[in-house]
This record gives C-alpha cells, sequence and structure tokens, in this order.
C-alpha cells in the first residue's frame, strides 16, 4: 500500500485544513513569492525574517557545522511552515533554512503571523499542531541517522523529496545528499547507484526520476511511514 502524502500542486495543506472563515484572513496577509534553489532563508540564531508556506517549493532544515559537519534534521513542503519557532514567541531558530527544491511559496510577514496564530483559535491549533509533527520529525531523523542503513535512509529521504516535490523528476547531486544525510560523498554514490541498478531511480547530471515508487517504499527505513503516521494523526490526510 504507498503511504504517499503527495498534495495537488499550488496548494498548502495546513492552510487547506483550515476553514474558509478562518483561511480567508490568512490569505489576505500572505503574498505569493519564488524560492530558488540554494536560497537561505535563515540562518541559525539569526532573527527568522518571514514565514512560508511552502505550495511547490520545499526546505530543509540543517544544524549548524559547529565541530561536525551540517545535517538536515527536517524537511518543509506544502505539508507545513517555515517560521515556526514564531508561535513560542522565539523570533531566531537553531537551524538554517536552505531551500531545496525551487517553487512557490506563500509568504507573511513575522508581525502578521504572531497576530494570527494568538487571535484565530483555529489557525493556531493547526500550528501548534504541525510545530509538534515536527519536533517529532527531527527527532525521528536522529535516530534514523544513528541506527538504520544508508540504503534505507536514502530511500527515506528520496520518499520525502518526491512528496514534496509534486514531481517524478527533481533536481538533486550527489553532493548535496551527502551534506543532508552526513556521509561521504563516495558512500551515497555507491548507495544511489546499487539503488538505480535495481530500477528503482534513475540518475543523471544531477536529476533524479523516481521510476518505481513501491519499491523505494519497500526498502525505505520505518522512520518515513512513521512520520507519514504521526502527520495524519494530528492534522489530517487534506488531500
Amino acid at each position: 500500500m504507498s503511504t504517499s502524502v503527495r498534495a495537488p500542486a499550488r496548494t498548502n495543506r495546513l492552510l487547506a485544513a483550515l476553514t474558509e472563515r478562518e483561511r480567508g484572513p490568512i490569505l489576505k496577509a500572505c503574498e505569493e513569492v519564488e524560492l530558488s534553489f540554494g536560497d537561505v532563508l535563515s540562518e541559525p540564531n539569526e532573527p527568522i525574517r518571514h514565514v512560508y508556506f511552502p505550495t511547490t517549493g520545499y526546505i530543509s532544515l540543517i544544524t549548524p557545522k559547529g565541530a561536525a559537519e551540517s545535517l538536515e534534521v527536517g524537511l518543509v513542503g506544502n505539508e507545513g511552515v517555515f517560521g515556526i519557532t514564531l508561535v513560542l514567541g522565539i523570533d531566531t531558530s537553531p537551524l538554517k533554512g536552505l531551500v531545496q527544491g525551487g517553487g512557490l511559496a506563500m509568504r507573511m510577514s513575522v508581525p502578521h503571523f504572531r497576530r494570527a496564530s494568538k487571535e484565530r483559535p483555529g489557525f493556531g491549533r493547526v500550528v501548534n499542531a504541525y510545530l509538534y509533527v515536527l519536533m517529532a520529525q527531527i527527532a525521528q531523523t536522529a535516530a534514523c541517522g544513528r541506527f538504520h542503513q544508508l540504503e534505507a535512509r536514502l530511500a527515506r529521504w528520496l520518499l520525502m523529496t518526491h512528496d514534496r516535490a509534486g514531481s517524478d523528476t527533481f533536481p538533486l547531486t550527489h553532493t548535496f545528499l551527502a551534506q543532508m544525510l552526513g556521509v561521504r560523498r563516495a558512500g551515497v554514490t555507491e548507495a544511489a547507484g546499487a539503488v538505480q541498478r535495481r530500477g528503482f531511480i534513475q540518475y543523471r547530471r544531477g536529476i533524479v526520476h523516481v521510476l518505481n515508487r513501491p519499491a523505494l517504499e519497500a526498502i525505505a527505513c520505518p522512520c518515513y511511514a512513521a512520520f507519514n503516521e504521526m502527520y495524519g494523526k494530528h492534522l489530517g490526510n487534506k488531500r
């Protein structure tokens, strides 16, 4: 059975979960913007400038390098919102926000987001539930990197990206993927090559084409299904 959570293009599932009465004022406070691959939306511990509700783009949440290499611990696409720490009264994030997939997003100012999350109960409930789900994703990702095999983690990451890209084809380099998974490039090259030889994906010149999604789901670590189950439990599947 497919565990896909892919949503139609040009929608954000959090905003779609609101009633029409709640959603209208939220959308009026937003502007549609284009996110470009590689854009940095925020640096760790610097003020968050805007809140983003991705529709066709997606954003990696990356740990600062510190004494080791950086690592992706979260991914925000059309199922979520970037800038969620603002609901805690904190105007910074400990993570870097990097656009991993170019596309569109609805952008809201920080004052509008804070006011809406406090004054509109339905909106506040949705963003609070998403904060909980994102915390669970970050914790699950940390455990995944410690206990699961690279090929299973690669499949999990490809599925999560596939969900948010809204397309069977998306850009990806081995160097970028190695940074996201916290491993050496040679390890990613070997794992991706094995998945490609089995006919699950096609990889060429920095572009991945998903050929057999059910097969990727079969070899992915259980973290992928666990996150989707968590999201469905607390936010519902609004496809």
